[in-house]
């Protein structure tokens, strides 16, 4: 959804403000997010992992700056506002961070996310300072990996008071919104919310909090990360192996129909040049 920047602030950032907590799925490609748009989701974010998978590379590796950028480009005059998953930025220079995120606001993202990788923090703070700087509209959520990394540094007391150092310094280079991944236990979400004075997200876990007491903790983002890519490839393989063994696949699926009133083409009005056909048409 590309917008002005006032807009942008008032809009996706006043989502973090609303009653309830904005609970952000993650899409992949075209259709599941105007999927997630058709049932009122008015925020969608983008997965790392699923770019990155879809192109064959690992994830949280610098690899897919350029594939970041065309899902951009594919989802940003959707129906919704997009936070997209930059990963680090894909550069340890701020000034090249920045102008990522410039590219990215210029295609119709409001929202950014940039992860710290437990890089050095000032490093970091520069990143979200030149970003701010660079792309104002563009709503910054700070990821720190404290809960997410493992590591003799990330153990107990020495996690927590980590994760307080670096937040801090994000908040203070600019940081409209921060994350972190991995944290569930209940305790440790409401001193951080005490702690902060930005919106706290939080990575979904089917093993976590649910919504509704993460919204009583105080959280006022809730990501799904690339849980809805896993769920879906699992099921794909899931069906596959099913039909093999002669059974009937469980779940629900789309119908072809329901598919292509997706496409930017149906959505604009333009025929289904398979529709004179009289009969339906299998991909």
């Amino acid at each position: 959804m590309t917008e002005s920047a006032p807009n942008a602030v008032t809009g996706f950032a006043g989502l973090h403000q609303a009653d309830e907590p904005l609970l952000l799925p993650n899409a992949w490609d075209h259709a599941s997010a105007a999927a997630l748009a058709a049932q009122g989701f008015r925020a969608v974010g983008t997965t790392s992992l699923a770019v990155a998978a879809a192109a064959g590379l690992p994830d949280g590796a610098a690899a897919t700056r350029e594939q970041t950028l065309l899902l951009a480009l594919t989802l940003g005059s959707g129906p919704y506002w997009l936070s997209v998953d930059a990963e680090d930025g894909f550069s340890d220079d701020p000034d090249e961070v920045a102008a990522f995120a410039s590219e990215l606001h210029a295609v119709g993202a409001v929202g950014i996310n940039l992860e710290d990788g437990l890089g050095p923090v000032d490093r970091h703070a520069a990143k979200i300072a030149a970003v701010r700087a660079a792309a104002p509209g563009l709503f910054v959520n700070a990821r720190t990996d404290t809960y997410w990394a493992t590591g003799p540094d990330t153990d107990g007391g020495n996690r927590r008071e980590d994760t307080f150092r670096r937040l801090d310094a994000y908040q203070q280079a600019g940081a409209q919104g921060v994350f972190v991944p991995g944290l569930t236990d209940p305790h440790e979400i409401a001193a951080l919310v005490r702690r902060l004075a930005v919106p706290l997200n939080i990575l979904y876990s089917p093993t976590g909090p649910s919504v509704p007491q993460l919204a009583g903790l105080g959280v006022r983002r809730i990501s799904l990360g690339s849980l809805l890519y896993r769920r879906a490839l699992g099921a794909a393989v899931e069906a596959a192996t099913d039909i093999r063994e002669g059974r009937t696949p469980a779940g629900t699926a789309p119908a072809y129909a329901e598919i292509q009133a997706l496409s930017r083409d149906s959505v604009r009005g333009v025929a289904d040049p398979t529709a004179s056909l009289g009969r339906p048409w299998y991909g």
